[in-house]
């Protein structure tokens, strides 16, 4: 047994958004079970989410816990329980969820100094948290929810601005200072960096800060992106530790555990090896009615097996929409050569079922990890935020990817006519990735070899594992050193 000196406490604070929260809170749980105590800061209905996960590792003698804070839902308007981007189904409401979190911050601080941690591993979106860790002279871990490629890329494009000279928004540039020659326009990039808004000052607060940081954690493997990794660490000059792919770590052999839609894994299991796409366009993504039409006829023409997860909130749901989609699967049934799941699906169950070969994205990286875990290939359609940068990452320096065209950074309320992906960019894409050709052959290739090294990366002896081991090591002595520097 540790002695109570060697015992280190660790708060972990998630951003209210599945892509931020998720890879944190898995990061927690392979902390708590490589003996830290781990405390995790949330609200009630964001902590309700991992509940289950977090009461069986409690049960499997892991110390973890959350530490539960009141979500300020009436001051700032917000129906009860709405406490998360993914329930925002406005801009209205998405600017409430943001003031209501920004409004925590005082509580946070409150429990900052109530409980004493040895080591707070915040977000990188609450900035503050590194002024509040120097206070306590405590270190401060920054978790980034995305790839070492995507924040070189805002890092040199930020550093040169390439986009600031250009003719027009959709004229194409190379993103100087990082190692591929990896081509962009201005409309790729998030609104925020092409015309400056209060956004962009929210954005250089963060990267300011986390130049002060003790160092930053990424959901990442070293064998997935080495050079980038080596080039943040050698650009910011911080330090950084991969300790992906998390869900990996802690979901495996837990997929049994997930609710299971037996209709849908009976589909499934009715199809050969390899042969279903899974669709799948993340938590925050809401998709027009017009935009469904082409992705309907587009995975219909293809001719090849897909699994899809709709969300209700999706396409408006006026009723002449509604037929539609009714018909749609009505044909799906009878064809049997595509399947609905609507609202939420087991995603880790489908993504290792041996019937699925290859998933649609939105490019966020969790479902990246998630899909290369699977040693799957993707069909990219980034949306926005860095999406884009994770599309080049596939496509351009792995070569696991076939993109479909995806054109405008925006997010969902704002995107018009002009960001609509056509039907036949759609099937075009989807052959490519299923089919039988040389290059498709390839492609699936590469991403069942990145997938072994994804799973080798987090056993024993690999590469994520000996950096967390590492970072627990380090933080240990560095408890340690700082108590005999106190008692001097």
């Amino acid at each position: 047994m540790e002695s109570q000196s060697e015992q280190l406490d660790v708060i972990f604070l998630p951003h209210l958004t599945p892509g931020h929260m998720n890879p944190i809170v898995d990061t927690a749980r392979l902390f708590a079970k490589h003996g830290v105590n781990v405390t995790i800061i949330t609200t009630q209905a964001n902590a309700l989410t991992f509940k289950k996960a977090v009461d069986s590792d409690l049960l499997s003698g892991y110390s973890i816990r959350f530490c539960v804070i009141q979500f300020p839902s009436a001051q700032v308007g917000l129906p009860d329980g709405v406490e998360n981007f993914k329930d925002g189904t406005s801009p209205e409401m998405m600017g409430k969820i943001s003031i209501g979190i920004s409004m925590l911050r005082e509580k946070i601080e409150l429990l900052f100094l109530d409980l004493q941690p040895d080591c707070i591993v915040s977000d990188i979106y609450y900035h503050w948290t590194v002024e509040t860790a120097a206070k306590l002279g405590v270190p401060i871990l920054y978790y980034y929810s995305s790839s070492y490629f995507s924040r070189c890329c805002y890092h040199f494009i930020r550093k040169h601005k390439p986009h600031e000279n250009l003719v027009s928004d959709s004229e194409v540039f190379s993103i100087p200072g990082i190692p591929d020659n990896i081509e962009i326009t201005a409309l790729q990039l998030d609104e925020w960096m092409r015309s400056r808004n209060k956004f962009s000052d929210y954005m250089d607060a963060i990267f300011e800060s986390e130049k002060k940081s003790y160092g930053t954690l990424y959901n990442s493997f070293h064998e997935l992106e080495s050079d980038y990794e080596q080039l943040y660490k050698s650009t910011m000059g911080i330090k950084a530790w991969s300790v992906g792919p998390v869900s990996a770590c802690v979901n495996k052999g837990h997929n049994e555990d997930l609710v299971v839609d037996s209709e849908s894994l009976n589909w499934l299991n009715s199809k050969p090896n390899d042969s279903v796409l899974f669709v799948s366009f993340g938590s925050l993504t809401r998709l027009s009615h017009a935009q469904i039409v082409e992705i309907i006829h587009g995975l219909e023409n293809s001719g090849h097996n897909f699994i899809w997860v709709v969300r209700k909130k999706d396409g408006d749901g006026d009723e002449d929409e509604d037929g539609f989609f009714q018909n749609f699967e009505e044909r799906m049934k009878e064809s049997q050569k595509g399947y609905i799941i609507w609202n939420w699906a087991p995603q880790l169950l489908i993504l290792d079922h041996p019937a699925t070969g290859g998933i649609l994205t939105h490019c966020g990286w969790n479902s990246i990890l998630e899909s290369l875990n699977a040693g799957l290939p993707m069909i990219t359609w980034p949306m926005f935020a860095e999406q884009f940068y994770n599309e080049k990452l596939l496509v351009d320096v792995l070569k696991i990817g076939v993109p479909v065209g995806s054109k405008v950074n925006k997010f969902w309320w704002s995107l018009g006519e002009d960001g609509l992906v056509r039907r036949e960019e759609i099937a075009k894409a989807v052959v490519l990735l299923m089919g039988s050709e040389e290059e498709s052959i390839e492609i699936r290739s590469r991403a069942k070899k990145l997938g072994d090294v994804a799973n080798k990366s987090i056993e024993e002896g690999g590469s994520s594992r000996n950096n967390l081991m590492q970072l627990i090591d380090e933080l240990k002595s560095y408890k340690i050193s700082s108590g005999l520097e106190n008692t001097n």
